[in-house]
């Protein structure tokens, strides 16, 4: 890398972080371009309770894009200057643009998942469950929605997400009706179960895995989650998570570069880092 003292540092965030992919994705994508001298893509594990002092510190280092993963896609917004229409709707921030000190949040993930339908299935008029209610889960909401589907949102804390049922549209179950998604024809972990280290969890029981499903698990650490190897199993149609993590990764790159990402760059080196965990 050609680092200098010009050179705009890019930040990923997130409780924990270790297991981010982004670092490596975006480096390898800027030193593709030739702008490895211009930008480069670092990770800091911060605490939720240490938004607010993170916000300061992107300020005052000029830091140019902050990139928010679990559990802050929420919190970080009320510490912005101004958060993009989309973003709005989805109540969630997972990428930052620092434009002169003034801090804008816009929602890349949205179109992360739309992008990993588009060479599987319409999404239009089909039925789709989503389990979780954070801020990865309102993506995956918004971007359903949009595209036409019916959408049934499963959650532990259905007393605290009732206002998705008003802003998106959706049906609201509890977790304990999950045994519901037989009759769904997506499935979409939106939760991060199954996510390294805990290998061995998976979010759906086996037993309620049909072979007619689309699984979207939106866990990329490890490559093939025990979800998605059970619905293969199964003979189901699978996503895999570092797909949503790629073009979602692709939409930001332009956010804070101002260049079109090179995809395939980006995807291989995704799936090399994948391979080597």
């Amino acid at each position: 890398m050609n680092i200098t003292a010009t050179t705009k540092i890019c930040l990923v965030i997130g409780d924990p972080v270790n297991h981010s992919l982004s670092p490596q994705m975006h480096n390898t994508a800027y030193a593709a371009l030739g702008i490895d001298d211009k930008f480069i893509h670092l990770a800091a594990e911060i605490k939720i309770e240490n938004i607010g002092e993170i916000v300061k510190a992107v300020r005052l280092l000029k830091i140019r894009g902050l990139t928010c993963t679990i559990p802050h896609k929420i919190t970080i917004m009320k510490y912005l200057d101004k958060i993009d229409g989309v973003a709005k709707k989805i109540g969630a921030a997972n990428s930052i643009v620092n434009n002169n000190g003034v801090l804008t949040g816009f929602n890349t993930d949205w179109v992360g998942v739309s992008k990993s339908f588009e060479n599987v299935t319409r999404v239009k008029n089909k039925k789709a469950a989503v389990i979780g209610s954070g801020g990865a889960a309102r993506a995956f909401i918004y971007a359903l929605t949009v595209g036409g589907a019916k959408v049934t949102v499963f959650t532990r804390n259905i007393k605290n997400v009732k206002s998705l049922s008003d802003e998106f549209g959706v049906k609201i179950k509890s977790f304990e009706q999950i045994s519901e998604i037989v009759d769904e024809e997506i499935v979409c972990n939106a939760t991060p179960v199954g996510m390294y280290p805990k290998i061995d969890d998976s979010i759906i029981p086996k037993e309620y895995i049909k072979r007619n499903h689309i699984i979207f698990d939106a866990v990329y650490n490890p490559f093939e989650t025990k979800l998605l190897k059970e619905s293969l199993d199964k003979g189901a149609t699978i996503i895999h998570g570092y797909k949503m993590l790629l073009f979602e990764a692709a939409e930001k790159f332009k956010l804070y570069t101002g260049y079109d990402a090179p995809i395939d760059v980006m995807e291989n080196e995704l799936l090399k880092n994948l391979q080597n965990l």
